[in-house]
């Protein structure tokens, strides 16, 4: 994954990292939390009626240049520019979202990484439950604490892996994938239904999602949602809240500067 216009040391400047260029599991691990806590999931542009690009050089723009978030191939992409720059071996994962009451097709996507021979899921656009540091392949069925998140990774039927997060006190899916090599254009189709059809939750709602190391902050049409140390604050909010909200809160436009 490359962009003409993708600058490593401009990419650190935008996530915050301070540490070394180093092609190990720790880099990996603090530029993913790194990226985490600065770029929100965010889908401005479809709530605006915009199909989110997919161009390399117009997601750096967008994040590192603009400040903005976006959502899994955005976020995910940028963050595989940096696997490249720092050589890096990974690939691309498509994967089902598990939550729908439904069957839903592949339209998620993650990372795989491999370093020292060990193979590590890595994911920064699933919005609200997503993991918030590499996770091994080969430790199924463990639970692994990150923050104050829990995760358990799995694969039930021997050929697919299934990712759960404890909510409330119950295991819930949030996705499964298997290791179908993934070019980036295969991921044209589903960018597409994710901003376009209209039973797609980017369609249907706004959707902010900024994580921190205690938490979260969420914000779904006109709730939003906060989590801090185990603590949970819902309220309402005016049209005029949400744009205060996105620019006090998550660093993003209000919603005027973007329809």
């Amino acid at each position: 994954m490359k962009a003409e216009n993708f600058a490593l040391e401009d990419y650190f400047k935008r996530i915050g990292y301070q540490g070394a260029a180093r092609a190990d599991i720790a880099t990996v691990s603090e530029l993913m939390r790194c990226q985490l806590f600065s770029v929100p999931f965010e889908n401005l542009d479809v709530q605006a009626g915009r199909i989110v690009s997919l161009v390399p050089e117009e997601i750096v723009e967008k994040i590192v240049g603009r400040r903005r978030g976006g959502y899994c191939y955005e976020v995910n992409g940028l963050f595989c520019m940096a696997l490249e720059a720092l050589g890096i071996p990974y690939q691309f994962v498509a994967a089902r979202p598990m939550f729908y009451p439904t069957r839903r097709p592949k339209t998620h996507m993650a990372v795989v990484v491999t370093l020292a021979g060990e193979q590590w899921l890595c994911d920064l656009g699933f919005g609200s439950y997503g993991i918030r540091a590499p996770m091994r392949l080969d430790r199924l069925d463990v639970e692994v604490c990150q923050d104050d998140d829990v995760f358990l990774l799995s694969r039930p039927d021997g050929r697919e892996y299934l990712l759960q997060a404890r909510v409330n006190g119950e295991w819930v899916k949030q996705f499964a994938f298997d290791l179908s090599p993934q070019e980036w254009i295969d991921f044209m189709p589903a960018n597409y239904l994710n901003s376009t059809h209209p039973e797609a939750i980017f369609v249907q709602k706004l959707l902010v999602v900024r994580h921190a190391p205690g938490g979260r902050s969420i914000l779904l049409g006109d709730t939003l949602k906060t989590v801090r140390d185990g603590e949970v604050q819902i309220r309402s909010l005016t049209a005029e809240d949400i744009d205060a909200v996105l620019v006090d809160l998550f660093g993003l436009p209000a919603r005027a500067d973007l329809f």
